[in-house]
């Protein structure tokens, strides 16, 4: 990796860049869009792209990396590049399949990370979201230490650097750890992570088990009509982000980048305004002091965006536990 870039090191030995660049984009946002913002995020100095089979733009986020890598900005080895299992492929005969068609959507050899994208199994099959007759989800069960264990194969075969979790909670990363036989524990755990959900409890109980968190939705959210609550407040709008923000001469969304960062946490940035992308990268030129970070810390407030409530009857749904 990078020198200059400032990372963490994860449980398996390998590094991890504090700051991603999260490469979702609602749908009817163009293909070709990921392509162009994932070129300039590399340009302006991002090296953690964080991606999944979910968000069906694979193929042009690895067009991206492999042309500036083509173009001598970067070698392979400067990009940490993360995809994730998708619900329907949770089966572990799937597992690896699943990968590889992620390799080959990306023409890449490996990925630095592959994590289970969320914890509930659905319908194995190509539609992302299978639904009966009646427009209800079809779920699948599945004993997520068989997916793991899968997982763990993946590593062995260098098909995936390091192997990770997300959206789990902590019963469920604690099935994991206390699994007879397990191989590798899992590098991170990524979930929903923002000053109105800081995650302080889970944040706590990764920390101790040499687990690092990563936040997406740092910047609240994008309002996606079908994924998120729309009766919620808008994080960035909030005025004791938006007093810190004036103290310290910049946005919102960077003290609540920054706020992450300085708490450990592995944050990624979501954007696709170059303006903001090349903005998000000041998060590592400023600090904030211990008054700012418990200023923020009290405006937790159990607020999730991505609640996910069209799978909430489904037995491995993650959010009904405290933590």
């Amino acid at each position: 990796m990078d020198p200059k870039c400032q990372c963490l090191e994860l449980n398996d030995g390998h590094f991890v860049p504090i700051l991603g660049f999260g490469t979702y984009a609602p749908e009817e946002v163009p293909k070709s869009e990921a392509l162009e913002v994932t070129k300039f995020a590399i340009d302006v100095g991002f090296r953690h792209i964080d991606c999944a089979h979910l968000y069906q733009n694979e193929e042009q986020v690895g067009q991206a990396i492999r042309s500036k890598i083509a173009d001598g900005t970067v070698k392979r080895e400067d990009i940490f590049y993360t995809s994730k299992l998708w619900s329907t492929f949770l089966r572990p005969e799937f597992v690896q399949p699943a990968l590889e068609k992620s390799l080959k959507n990306l023409q890449l050899d490996y990925v630095d990370l592959y994590i289970i994208h969320f914890p509930a199994a659905l319908k194995p099959g190509e539609e992302l979201f299978p639904k009966d007759e009646n427009g209800k989800m079809i779920f699948d069960t599945v004993d997520l230490c068989r997916t793991w264990e899968a997982l763990e194969k993946c590593k062995d075969a260098g098909l995936a650097k390091s192997i990770g979790v997300s959206n789990f909670n902590r019963k469920q990363l604690e099935k994991i750890l206390n699994k007879p036989g397990l191989k590798y524990k899992p590098v991170c755990n990524q979930v929903e992570c923002h000053p109105y959900l800081n995650q302080s409890k889970l944040l706590d109980f990764c920390k101790s088990n040499d687990i690092v968190l990563v936040a997406y939705g740092a910047l609240g959210s994008q309002r996606l009509k079908d994924w998120v609550n729309p009766s919620y407040p808008v994080l960035l709008e909030d005025p004791v982000l938006c007093a810190i923000a004036k103290k310290h001469k910049q946005t919102p969304a960077l003290i609540a980048l920054r706020y992450q960062m300085q708490r450990g946490v592995v944050v990624l940035a979501k954007s696709y305004n170059k303006k903001r992308i090349k903005e998000n990268m000041q998060v590592l030129d400023f600090e904030l002091t211990p008054e700012d970070m418990k200023a923020i810390d009290g405006l937790n407030s159990n607020v999730r965006y991505y609640d996910l409530l069209f799978i909430s009857d489904h037995p491995d749904y993650p959010y009904s536990e405290e933590y």
